[in-house]
């Protein structure tokens, strides 16, 4: 694997370069976490501009991109947050759904794994993504999420034994017919 050039805190270049090596990853973390594009896209146009006025300040003791993760995965939560109380009483309201869009990633968002992913607590999926979508180490997932290297590892262990279960549970429910 070839090691990326470091970046500079504080450099509008090695910003700009971290921003084209991340964002697909960061979207894809947070498409996983919050189940909706549209709103993945927003939290991680909002982590960047977060990540982008608090560059001066990052340190180099940690891997930019994980730096970035612990960011989006913070703006997604708390995102999340304030969403759940002000859709109460919006979806008690709403009559049904628009049809999903038709493209390559609308059909990677409806698979079996990413439905028993959105199932999981956004804490434990978005451990599994780091892990097994983008290749983090637990110490970089520690980092990414702001907890210790332990509390990946139990995270992670809990994430794959609901996963297990999900999934044993999708192949084994009896199809309808007819």
């Amino acid at each position: 694997m070839e090691r990326v050039a470091e970046y500079q805190p504080g450099s509008a270049a090695d910003f700009e370069r971290l921003y084209r090596n991340s964002y697909r990853r960061i979207l894809g973390t947070l498409v996983t976490m919050l189940r909706d594009r549209a709103a993945a896209e927003d939290c991680t146009q909002d982590a960047f501009e977060r990540a982008f006025k608090a560059w001066k300040s990052w340190r180099p003791d940690a891997p930019a991109e994980a730096w970035l993760h612990r960011i989006a995965i913070n703006v997604a939560i708390n995102g999340q947050r304030r969403e759940r109380l002000q859709e109460a009483g919006a979806l008690v309201l709403r009559l049904g759904r628009p049809s999903p869009p038709a493209d390559v990633a609308a059909v990677a968002e409806r698979s079996e794994l990413l439905n028993a992913l959105r199932k999981l607590p956004p804490k434990q999926a978005a451990a599994i993504v780091l892990r097994h979508f983008h290749g983090y180490s637990n110490r970089e997932i520690a980092i990414s999420l702001g907890v210790p290297e332990r509390t990946v590892a139990s995270r992670l262990a809990a994430a794959r034994g609901r996963l297990q279960r999900l999934l044993e549970g999708t192949r084994a429910a009896p199809k309808k017919n007819g």
